[in-house]
């Protein structure tokens, strides 16, 4: 865009120079020149301030991990993975016999020491019995009830669901594998379908041109030569660089406080053309995007061609 500028402003001064004669002297030329830089670098600091710039725009998302809530030995596989399922798709299930049969035997006890609490009630009643009989056998019956019930819970857990829609990433289990419920060692990696967003990372010099509902634009590398009108949703209150965690050291002034830092700032595509498109622009995917505000709207059009002539760039690969 620069170079665009520069000739146009070249090629007006020319004409003018020949249409009106003005002579060639130390004076004309000089004051051309430095009309030039004046012009086109407002128009250009207007343009970088009002209507931001961010060659760093990603696709992320959210990945899961698929931890057993119990352990035992796989009996079966119900996924492919990255194939799309719904919610509550039985993903693997864990030998449920040993988990069978704690509730069946939770369960005849259960019955037992309710039969027994039933008698000690009666005989209670007749004053036969003694209120500490009842107390008692009714302690058992809570304890056995619940017992039972936190061995349903691990029967119920023996079959893995998936928690949202989405699909497997990354299958690391199969029928024979012995699984344990442990953070470290996940069995499946599961990423959800609506976690997927589009940050865009800006200076900080143009804060005051983020907010939300402006008009955004991204061009993927993906997708050469297209670019897609957005919205911008929000825009994130803080910056990894500032984090601070409670830990035994004082806060100083390392090589992450020197880095300034970005502001990511959420966009929503909201062009219908994208709809068709989407599947060649998979999680992770790379590109850049520009935010229009409300401010000089006249000199976005520099941007909006700035952003097109980048996207055909994507036609040509880089040597690395």
């Amino acid at each position: 865009m620069d170079l665009i500028l520069i000739l146009t402003y070249t090629a007006i001064c020319i004409a003018i120079f020949k249409i009106f004669k003005i002579p060639l002297n130390k004076w004309t030329v000089p004051t051309a020149v430095l009309g030039g830089v004046v012009l086109i670098g407002t128009l250009i600091m207007l343009m970088n301030y009002n209507h931001p710039y961010s060659e760093v725009t990603r696709k992320y998302f959210v990945s899961t991990p698929v931890i057993p809530a119990v352990r035992g030995k796989v009996i079966s596989v119900n996924v492919e993975p990255n194939t799309p399922i719904k919610k509550g798709h039985l993903l693997f299930s864990i030998d449920p016999i040993p988990f069978q049969n704690k509730v069946d035997s939770l369960s005849a006890q259960l019955v037992s020491i309710t039969l027994d609490y039933k008698r000690a009630v009666e005989l209670r009643k007749r004053r036969i019995g003694k209120q500490r009989d009842v107390d008692i056998t009714k302690a058992k019956m809570d304890d056995l009830t619940a017992k039972l019930s936190d061995a349903q819970y691990d029967l119920d857990r023996t079959e893995v669901r998936a928690a949202s829609d989405g699909y497997v990433t990354h299958m690391l289990v199969y029928p024979g594998l012995y699984v344990v419920p442990m953070p470290l060692r996940p069995a499946m990696v599961f990423v959800q379908e609506d976690s997927f967003v589009y940050v865009g990372w800006y200076r900080q010099n143009s804060s005051m041109r983020l907010k939300a509902g402006f008009e955004a634009e991204i061009a993927f590398d993906a997708l050469p030569g297209k670019v897609f009108t957005g919205e911008v949703i929000k825009v994130l209150p803080v910056l990894a660089e500032g984090e601070v965690q409670a830990n035994g050291a004082m806060l100083h002034l390392g090589l992450r406080g020197l880095i300034p830092g970005r502001i990511p700032v959420q966009i929503k595509i909201t062009d219908p053309r994208f709809a068709d498109l989407a599947q060649y622009v998979p999680g992770g995917s790379y590109g850049q995007s520009a935010i229009y505000s409300d401010s000089f709207e006249h000199v976005s059009i520099m941007r909006r061609i700035i952003l097109r002539m980048s996207s055909w760039m994507s036609y040509f690969f880089p040597f690395h």
